[in-house]
């Protein structure tokens, strides 16, 4: 019977985890392809001191670490249009865009980061 139960949590926690794999992705090229033709919604989630050492043009900025993050970020951006997060990595873009797909955004996570577009551009 443990057996089973152990079962059916693992299974849960599997389930579980893949929701938060479901979000789009993009490449920095394709981002640059984008970003030469419209004009798009790119929100960078990275800290002021990261942002100090370079960014994306016509990013908005909003600080991932911010204990009000959600609402900063839904304050800034239209549900209307898609949302492109980006941070150094793909980490921290990752799991906000886990936070504003929940609160009703279409999300594309920038594989890479800026360091990434950084190497690229």
């Amino acid at each position: 019977m443990k057996h089973l139960i152990y079962l059916f949590f693992s299974g849960c926690l599997f389930i579980n985890c893949t929701k938060k794999q479901d979000i789009n992705t993009i490449t920095t090229q394709e981002l640059k392809e984008l970003l030469s033709k419209d004009k798009i919604q790119l929100l960078d989630v990275r800290t002021p001191i990261e942002i100090e050492q370079g960014s994306i043009e016509s990013a908005l900025f909003v600080n991932y670490f911010d204990t009000d993050f959600a609402m900063k970020a839904t304050n800034k951006l239209d549900k209307t249009k898609p949302v492109y997060l980006f941070c150094r990595s793909g980490n921290r873009s990752g799991k906000a865009a886990v936070i504003l797909k929940e609160k009703g955004f279409i999300v594309y996570n920038v594989l890479g980061g800026y360091t990434k577009w950084k190497t690229e551009n």
